[in-house]
Parts: structure tokens; C-alpha cells; sequence
């Protein structure tokens, strides 16, 4: 069975950092696009950053400067670092990923079960 297992939340104060994880796992042949998303309270999902394989990333507005996208191609796994964490930032974060699965025939989309990252003093 695939699946992306996220890890990393938690309380931070403002100004703080977190780093989550989101690892794939079962049987993939191939992981093309890998992103983070994040859905706050009253608000729909929304892109905070993303990965292709070849290591283009793109971030929301939001986050640039603050946030960073990295990925390890070899364990199937992207990691976003928060740094300098604001309280509007609190959210429950998804990993995303576009995977190819053994004997499959195309890249089909997944998501994470969420992590919660809560911002305050």
C-alpha cells in the first residue's frame, strides 16, 4: 500500500522553526512532483511550496523568504524547513506527490494524512 507519512509538527512560538518530513512509501517506481500544502481553520487548502524532481521549487507568496523546500530523491522524501513561524501560519499541513507505481501507467496524485503546526506564545 502507498502512502505519505508526514512528521514534524507541533507548538512553536512565534519567531520559531519547525521542520517536517514526508516520506513515500510502498511500491513506487518513479516520484515526480512533491509539494507541501497547508489548511487552516475556515480556509481552503492552499500551495505553500513545491519540488520537481529535477529541483525547481516554487513557494507561496507568504512564505518566501522564510520557508524552504528540499527533497532526498534516493529516500523518497521532501522536508520543508519554517523558519521565523507566525501565528498566521498555523495550519494542518499536507504533503503532496505525484507517484508512478510499479506496473503502473501513468503519475497519480496522493496526499498525506496531515500534520499540525500551531503557532502562538
Amino acid at each position: 500500500q502507498v502512502q505519505l507519512v508526514e512528521s514534524g509538527g507541533g507548538l512553536v512560538q512565534p519567531g520559531g522553526s519547525l521542520r517536517l518530513s514526508c516520506a513515500a512509501s510502498g511500491s513506487i517506481f518513479s516520484i515526480n512532483a512533491m509539494g507541501w500544502y497547508r489548511q487552516a481553520p475556515g480556509k481552503q487548502r492552499e500551495l505553500v511550496a513545491g519540488s520537481t524532481r529535477g529541483g525547481s521549487t516554487n513557494y507561496a507568496d507568504s512564505v518566501k523568504g522564510r520557508f524552504t523546500i528540499s527533497r532526498d530523491n534516493a529516500k523518497n522524501t521532501v522536508y520543508l524547513q519554517m523558519n521565523s513561524l507566525k501565528p498566521e501560519d498555523t495550519a494542518v499541513y499536507y504533503c503532496n506527490a505525484d507517484l508512478w507505481l510499479q506496473y503502473g501507467s501513468s503519475y497519480l496524485n496522493y496526499w498525506g494524512q496531515g500534520t499540525q503546526v500551531t503557532v502562538s506564545s
